[in-house]
């Protein structure tokens, strides 16, 4: 596996080795000793996973302490450009959001610990995304930042015309006026 430290701490890009024939491909998508030993000991409890079309845009999500969440996501079918934007009040790197393109090829998967809000962007025609967590779904302590606020400036790589945005996210917040505890 190769590891990429990114330019937020914490963050980081994983490219599994992908064993390929003529029967097609395998990969270990997860390995909780090998991951601990690069220090991220999340002890995911749950797997999520979304289909999507493209155009969406997913996020910025996040939720509260103590129901933050840490989460690996990888891409299985289709390409996504991946967002986290670091919420850690204390961090050099506060504000600051890091992009990646994952996609079922590529196979890349990108560690997001706590203190961080999450998105994607759908850039093929369908998207399967998939997600593990180390804290349970809080509806009270979840929380969102609109996707094109306007101090974080996130290239999300689709025109704003074919943006597709869930109403409920189309009302989250500014980053300004966040509600974070981080």
């Amino acid at each position: 596996m190769e590891i990429y430290k990114t330019p937020i701490d914490g963050l980081i890009v994983l490219e599994p080795k992908v064993f390929q024939d003529d029967r097609g491909y395998f990969l270990e998508s997860f390995h909780a000793g090998r991951y601990k030993e690069l220090g991220m000991d999340a002890g995911f409890i749950q797997d999520n996973e979304s289909k999507s079309v493209r155009g969406v845009i997913r996020g910025l999500h996040y939720q509260l302490a103590p129901h933050a969440q840490a989460k690996l996501v990888r891409v299985i079918e289709g390409s996504v450009f991946d967002v986290a934007v670091d919420l850690r009040k204390g961090s050099p790197t506060f504000g600051q959001w890091f992009g990646v393109e994952l996609t079922g090829e590529n196979k890349k998967q990108l560690f997001i610990p706590r203190g961080f809000a999450h998105g994607f962007s759908v850039l093929s025609e369908t998207a399967v995304f998939s997600y593990k967590c180390d804290n349970y779904y809080h509806p009270e302590s979840e929380r969102g930042i609109i996707y094109n606020d306007p101090d974080l400036k996130i290239d999300w790589k689709i025109p704003e015309p074919e943006a597709i945005i869930s109403a409920k996210d189309q009302k989250n917040s500014l980053f300004r006026e966040a509600d974070i505890n981080f």
